[in-house]
C-alpha cells in the first residue's frame, strides 16, 4: 500500500494556471482509460452510446518513479486495485456540484415549514 504524504500548505494555494505536469511516485494523480472500445460496445446499447468509447477517469495514488501528463502510468487506487491509464491530472480537484438552483424547488423549505407550523 502507498503512504499518503504530507500535504503542504502550498497545494491550498495554486491556481489552475499553475496546475502541476509532472508527478512523483506517490502523489494522486488522475488517469484515464478506455474501458470498452466502440467495436467492444454491447450490441443491445442505442446507437448513439455504441459509437463512442466508454471512458473512465480514476484516482489514485502514482506507482511509478514519475511520469507526465500524457504519459502511461500505473496507479494505486483508493480501495487499493492496481490500474494502468494515461496520466491526466497530478494533485486532482474536487469539482463536482449539484447543478443550477431548480426555481421550481425554491420555496419547497418554506411552504415545508408552514405546513409543519413553524414559520421562521
Amino acid at each position: 500500500m502507498i503512504e499518503n504524504k504530507p500535504i503542504s500548505e502550498d497545494v491550498f494555494l495554486r491556481k489552475d494556471s499553475m496546475a502541476e505536469t509532472k508527478a512523483r511516485k506517490g502523489d494522486l494523480v488522475q488517469i484515464h482509460l478506455t474501458i470498452f472500445a466502440p467495436e467492444d460496445r454491447p450490441a443491445n446499447l442505442p446507437e448513439a452510446a455504441r459509437k463512442v468509447p466508454y471512458e473512465g477517469w480514476i484516482k489514485g495514488y502514482l506507482l511509478d518513479e514519475e511520469a507526465e501528463i500524457g504519459q502511461p502510468v500505473r496507479i494505486e487506487s483508493f480501495i487499493g486495485r492496481e490500474l494502468t491509464g494515461t496520466l491526466a491530472n497530478v494533485n486532482p480537484t474536487y469539482d463536482h456540484n449539484f447543478g443550477a438552483p431548480q426555481p421550481v424547488f425554491n420555496a419547497v423549505g418554506t411552504e415545508a415549514w408552514k405546513k409543519l407550523g413553524r414559520e421562521d
